[in-house]
């Protein structure tokens, strides 16, 4: 194994460099202490981003597509989804997938933190939003969030710019909404409606999805680290992280990683903090076998891994006779509803969804290879006229489903497959619930109707989006009780007193809206509960 100087002790040990690993590198310089972080993946050069040059859209399909497994860059790990409806979507490198986010910006409700309370099924956060209500403000300014303040469903708040504009498609969908009384309101984004901190605006150029050469995207390699790193934090890159290693006493003292030239190396550390996401963040737990924990680290309640959360999205997209110029403005943040978030027994269902609408059809070369795809655009006699009625002219309005936790969805390891260095790759077990199954039937349905009402002249209908496995959640949640969660209120393990978890991994319940607004502010809460209990950390 690799020795060298470079790798001397320290004090904190961060795995992942992405939304999470990035916030809570930053809250922790303030303590002074030691602190690296391990990245699989490598830092992003703006110039090198897809729109920088002629065939921006082909690298939608290739490097820059959002499946690892079509990727297959050296940064990335293979995942078999072949027992799950819904593809895992990821990307690594220094960002993590805020290089690949749409950067619509959410935050959870009120009422994703009471679902046992409110509606009898799956359980409470032992945190509320009012306890991370100051860490969504702090994260929305270091992050720069564009927003309009007042929307009736969320306890005040106000975005630190204002909001992205709405374009022609927004206009035209919010009229199908005015029709029907139901509530829309313009999306919070982690996109710059205009120049913040050294960062200029937004230029509308539509593929936020494979990289913001602009810089006006805020993921965190742009956001945080250069902060952090500021600060003294430590950032190592091309450091592929095998397993979590303990000493006698079952506590974790760092880990075995495979460098930039496939040498296993070790670092030593006095705190490990997971912060890889809610596939990663089990994948390498449950690798992290020892006398100690022999079914994984962390897992005396074999939750690890369990109670895996997507968004399952059905989706709707309407045809319009109006050009609506949707290959220009934010792929992925327009307007959204909530008309049907929070439960309505009279629908058959629990919880509820959020409608986002998105100019997600892409430019030409994408709405071409998904029309033939889908066969609504044929290839030879009729291509050029059937494209023409729909490049520009298309609006998709997403139903993101809440998924309730169940622990037959599950990741564990695989027996076969596994990345470059040999490290098991994450083996993905999934079925949709009854409950997300009439959920998104009746989002499809919604979805349709709003179209019709916006004067869409053709519905096209996706009953069940398969490449959306951008959120996960669960797998190591948190909770008060040792025997039914794996973290307690502020991340820290029940089994491993100084191992931590900031990802989307502690989710409890999943909300129905994009996940990574709540999971920075869980990450910079975290860090404050890790600051205030240094004297005592370990304790019981």
């Amino acid at each position: 194994m690799n020795a060298s100087p470079s790798n001397e002790p320290v004090d904190v040990l961060i795995i992942g460099a992405g939304a999470s690993g990035a916030a809570i590198a930053w809250s922790l310089t303030e303590t002074r202490m030691r602190i690296l972080c391990l990245e699989q993946g490598d830092w992003m050069v703006s110039s090198q981003y897809p729109t920088t040059r002629k065939n921006w859209e082909a690298q939608q399909f290739g490097a820059f597509h959002v499946d690892p497994n079509v990727r297959g860059l050296e940064a990335d790990y293979p995942v078999n989804n072949t027992d799950s409806p819904i593809d895992v979507l990821n990307f690594n490198a220094v960002g993590g997938s805020t290089i690949g986010y749409a950067a619509h910006f959410p935050r959870l409700h009120p009422s994703d933190f009471r679902v046992r309370t409110l509606d009898g099924v799956a359980d409470d956060w032992p945190v509320t939003y009012d306890d991370l209500e100051p860490y969504f403000v702090q994260n929305d300014r270091i992050m720069g969030v564009s927003g309009l303040a007042g929307d009736p469903m969320y306890p005040p708040k106000q975005p630190p710019l204002p909001p992205l504009p709405i374009g022609r498609v927004g206009e035209v969908v919010a009229g199908g909404f005015d029709r029907l009384g139901w509530h829309w309101w313009p999306s919070d984004a982690a996109i710059l409606s205009q120049p913040y901190e050294g960062r200029d605006k937004c230029l509308n150029l539509n593929p936020c999805m494979s990289g913001c050469s602009q810089g006006a995207k805020g993921s965190t390699d742009i956001t945080y680290w250069p902060q952090a790193i500021r600060a003294g934090v430590k950032l190592r890159t091309r450091c592929r992280v095998r397993e979590v290693t303990v000493n006698e006493d079952g506590m974790a003292d760092g880990v075995i990683y495979y460098d930039a030239d496939g040498r296993e190396c070790v670092q030593k550390a006095e705190v490990v903090i997971m912060a890889c996401n809610g596939v990663g963040t089990p994948r390498i737990l449950l690798n992290s076998k020892s006398p100690q924990f022999p079914d994984g680290l962390a897992n005396r309640s074999g939750l690890v891994g369990k109670n895996l959360m997507f968004h399952p999205v059905a989706l709707a997209t309407g045809v319009f006779e109006e050009r609506l110029d949707t290959h220009k403005g934010p792929n992925g943040c327009c307007i959204l509803s909530k008309e049907f978030y929070e439960t309505d027994p009279d629908r058959g269902f629990v919880r509820g969804y959020n409608m986002q609408v998105t100019r997600g059809a892409g430019g030409p070369l994408a709405t071409a290879i998904r029309g033939l795809a889908s066969g609504d655009i044929p290839w030879g006699p009729g291509h050029h006229e059937k494209f023409r009625q729909r490049f520009d002219h298309t609006v998709q309005v997403l139903a993101v489903c809440e998924d309730l936790p169940e622990e037959c969805n599950r990741v564990t390891l695989d027996p076969e497959l596994a990345d470059s260095n040999g490290i098991p790759a994450p083996k993905i077990t999934y079925r949709l619930s009854e409950n997300s199954k009439k959920m998104l039937a009746h989002g499809l349905e919604r979805g349709k109707e709003v179209m019709r009402a916006a004067g869409a002249k053709e519905i096209l209908e996706t009953p069940l989006l398969r490449p959306s496995g951008w959120h996960l959640l669960g797998t190591a949640r948190m909770g008060t009780d040792p025997d039914r969660s794996v973290v307690n209120a502020w991340g820290r393990s029940h089994d491993v007193k100084n191992l931590f978890i900031v990802d989307g991994s502690v989710f409890v319940t999943a909300g129905g809206v994009n996940p990574t607004s709540t999971i920075q502010a869980l990450a910079l809460y975290i860090g404050d509960r890790i600051k205030a209990n240094l004297a005592n950390l370990f304790d019981d």
